[in-house]
């Protein structure tokens, strides 16, 4: 007998405008087993049917609906969604060879997320119905992709939410220790099974284009550098220099590494210290140096709503000791991954920012996530990375 899930009174209505959670404060009734991951069938408090999706009772998002229809769960319809997913970034990605693939509810895939470097992908299973679907889903990657391997990077905290451990480790293949993907014609160094996500960051691509454009010949910080995006694409765009700022040896190590690939080593260095820190009064006098752009990309500062506040105050402090260590008429390049933290926040955080640090500012650019983590529009919590160049006004 196939589990039925059964909302409140009028709990359908986020559902039926195309959001795709349902919480465990809105189920009145569980008819059937309860088995964690397993994929059941949603009805209205009036018994109209309204979809199949997975269960998970030890979670808040106690449904992710997966299709509004009574669809057969076969091989077929994994391989038939990821290869929906694959023709979308054949399309408006182009000729891309490393991405991401699959975004999961964007692409109504609840949970999944693909990213390919070149011929390797990386998998994270972030819901308890895409763990329990794992064989199925990584045989469906196979028959879209034929990938030479595919490994799984499931260390994800999100994981715990779903009541899953975190795990790493090759799923299918050959996944090298460390690989070689392109962008925009610059070259990155990527270790698929450490370092941060799924090893590398495509979803600011598009924002590191936008910003190379204004460096050429300027003096560039960047702070919670990683391995140095940002900074390679300024150089090899014409920044005079780069300064990479990470609390990880590995990722300046990896950083420079990038550097030395793509021929600007003598325009780069790196320094190892908490960002916070780099930004305090007593490193300010100590260095006094400034810098004609700044980038900060901190991880995100809000993790969950109950740190909304002190999280929009650390965004503050953060952006306006920025804007303090720019050259008259900089550029600042500030971006905040936090979703619960909104676009409209985002720009109130700038605002105080500036006020803090007694800077008026212009708004050059206000950008999102790259087109391959494309926002689900009924599903606010796909858009989850807000971008912003600020330019300084002389005084």
């Amino acid at each position: 007998m196939t589990t039925k899930l059964i909302l409140r009174k009028n709990e359908e209505h986020r559902l039926l405008s195309g959001h795709l959670w349902i919480f465990s404060n809105e189920i009145a009734g569980i008819e059937g087993e309860q088995i964690k991951g397993d994929i059941v069938e949603l009805y209205s408090a009036g018994r109209q049917f309204l979809g199949q999706g997975f269960f998970n009772p030890s979670s808040l998002i106690i449904f992710r609906l997966l299709t509004r229809a009574r669809d057969a769960i076969t091989p077929e319809f994994w391989t038939e969604r990821i290869r929906s997913a694959a023709d979308y970034r054949s399309k408006i990605m182009g000729g891309q060879k490393s991405l991401r693939v699959v975004f999961g509810e964007s692409d109504n895939l609840p949970g999944l997320i693909v990213d390919k470097y070149a011929d390797v992908l990386s998998v994270q299973f972030l819901s308890a119905g895409m763990e329990l679907n794992s064989d199925a889903v990584v045989a469906a990657l196979r028959r879209v992709f034929n990938p030479a391997g595919i490994i799984a990077r499931n260390d994800s905290s999100l994981r715990v939410l779903e009541g899953l451990e975190q795990t790493s480790g090759v799923l299918w293949g050959d996944v090298p220790t460390e690989l070689e993907i392109e962008q925009d014609g610059i070259r990155f160094n990527v270790h698929p099974s450490a370092g941060q996500k799924t090893g590398f960051f495509f979803d600011q691509r598009e924002n590191r284009r936008a910003l190379a454009q204004y460096c050429a010949g300027k003096t560039l910080l960047d702070v919670f550098s990683y391995t140095g995006s940002f900074s390679m694409y300024a150089l090899k765009n014409g920044a005079a220099k780069a300064v990479a700022v990470d609390s990880s040896e590995q990722a300046l190590e990896a950083a420079s590494c990038n550097a030395r690939l793509n021929g600007v080593a003598d325009r780069f260095s790196a320094v190892k210290a908490d960002c916070f820190d780099f930004f305090s009064d007593e490193n300010e006098k100590a260095s006094g140096e400034k810098y004609d752009i700044i980038v900060l990309d901190p991880p995100a500062l809000v993790k969950n709503k109950k740190h909304l506040q002190a999280g929009f105050r650390a965004y503050v402090k953060l952006n306006a000791a920025a804007l303090s260590r720019l050259s008259p008429g900089g550029l600042l390049a500030t971006s905040s991954c936090s979703h619960h933290l909104s676009p409209a926040d985002f720009r109130v955080m700038l605002m105080q920012a500036a006020g803090k640090a007694r800077k008026m500012v212009r708004l050059v650019e206000q950008r999102s996530q790259g087109r391959d983590h494309p926002v689900l529009v009924s599903m606010p919590e796909t858009e989850y990375l807000k971008f912003a160049i600020l330019s300084t006004l002389l005084s």
